[in-house]
């Protein structure tokens, strides 16, 4: 009888394990895929940044300088190159879930967040990715370590910013020479099989 109420003990005290999100085979393998659902709703999809406190957003490398500007090579670089030195320590910007953490042609070892906006940020080049597919993680946890696999001449982080899969600039998340968030609200609109992104208009004094 005692085994018996030990054994219910046991069971009553025992806390299953937290299931990970599910993601597709294609969700986990690449970097360009849409969000399931995202657009379901509504064509419009409003990222609020003046809604985000400062505890939750971190420039994803710390006292990093920009060496190559978004859209360089007629509009084919699709991010960010920040330089800081080999082996630094690269942060999540927002909280979120890792999608992918995995070798990627160019891209080197790279790391897809997903966050609950919709907004998904991509970290590449990486010496060592410190995150799995699954893994849920904050605003400022390391993540990864800076470095120069795949297509990469130096150490550096290529930070991306994408809605439903599609790059746009991340200057119009991050202030990059402030290494500040952007406090505004951006808007993503569908169109078509693209998505257009850009700031809000603010309406004017004396306009409704």
């Amino acid at each position: 009888m005692n085994i018996f109420f030990l054994l219910l003990s046991f069971a009553l005290a025992y806390t299953p394990p937290e299931e990970k999100p599910s993601f597709s085979q294609m969700e986990i393998n690449h970097i360009r895929v849409t969000t399931p659902g995202l657009f379901d709703n509504d064509k419009l999809l409003e990222l609020h940044l003046e809604q985000i406190p400062d505890t939750a957003y971190c420039f994803p490398l710390p006292g990093g300088k920009v060496i190559s500007p978004y859209g360089r090579g007629g509009g084919r670089h699709s991010g960010i190159d920040i330089k800081t030195c080999a082996k630094d320590t690269i942060r999540s910007a927002f909280d979120g879930i890792v999608r992918m953490s995995k070798p990627y042609s160019a891209y080197g070892n790279v790391i897809v967040v997903r966050h609950s906006s919709g907004l998904e940020t991509i970290y590449s080049h990486n010496f060592k990715n410190l995150v799995q597919s699954g893994d849920v993680v904050k605003a400022g946890q390391p993540i990864a370590l800076t470095g120069r696999t795949g297509r990469a001449s130096t150490e550096h982080l290529h930070f991306e910013t994408r809605i439903n899969g599609q790059h746009f600039n991340p200057n119009l998340i991050f202030d990059f020479k402030e290494r500040t968030l952007r406090k505004e609200c951006i808007h993503c609109t569908k169109n078509g099989k693209g998505v257009i992104v850009k700031p809000a208009t603010k309406k004017t004094a004396g306009t409704s």
